[in-house]
C-alpha cells in the first residue's frame, strides 16, 4: 500500500500584525477540512482538530494506483474563546500531492486573530 500524509498548524497572532511573535500563541482544538481527490478520480473527505501544539495531521493509506493526486486544507473553526477571525489570505491552501509512500505534506500555517486586539500590542 501507499502512506501519505498532510499536516499543519494553527496559531493565533495575537497582536495581528502578520509575524510570530512571543506573545502569539498556537490554537489547540482548531477543526481543518482536508479534501483530497485521488489519481482514479474519488474525492475523500477528512475532518481533524490540532493537538496540544496546533498541529492536525490527515494520514490514509490506499493502493498506490489510487493515491491522493491534489488536495485542498482550509480552516474551518478555531473553538478558542478569543481568537476567532481567520486572517486575510488563510480561505484554504491548494497543493498537488507527488510525494512516495511514506513521505509527508507540510501546509502552511492558518492564522486567526482575536476579534479586539489587545492594548499592549
Amino acid at each position: 500500500g501507499w502512506t501519505g500524509e498532510i499536516h499543519g498548524r494553527v496559531v493565533c497572532d495575537v497582536c495581528a500584525d502578520s509575524s510570530v511573535g512571543p506573545e502569539d500563541h498556537v490554537l489547540q482544538g482548531a477543526e481543518v477540512a482536508v479534501l483530497c481527490i485521488t489519481k482514479t478520480g474519488e474525492v475523500l473527505n477528512y475532518q481533524a482538530f490540532t493537538d496540544s501544539k496546533g498541529i492536525y495531521r490527515v494520514a490514509e493509506t490506499m493502493p498506490a494506483s489510487d493515491r491522493w493526486d491534489a488536495c485542498l486544507a482550509r480552516p474551518i473553526s478555531s473553538f478558542h474563546e478569543h481568537c476567532t477571525r481567520l486572517g486575510d489570505s488563510n480561505s484554504g491552501v491548494k497543493f498537488s500531492y507527488n510525494h512516495p509512500s511514506g513521505y509527508s505534506h507540510t501546509v502552511r500555517p492558518f492564522v486567526y486573530r482575536p476579534t479586539n486586539v489587545p492594548t499592549y500590542c
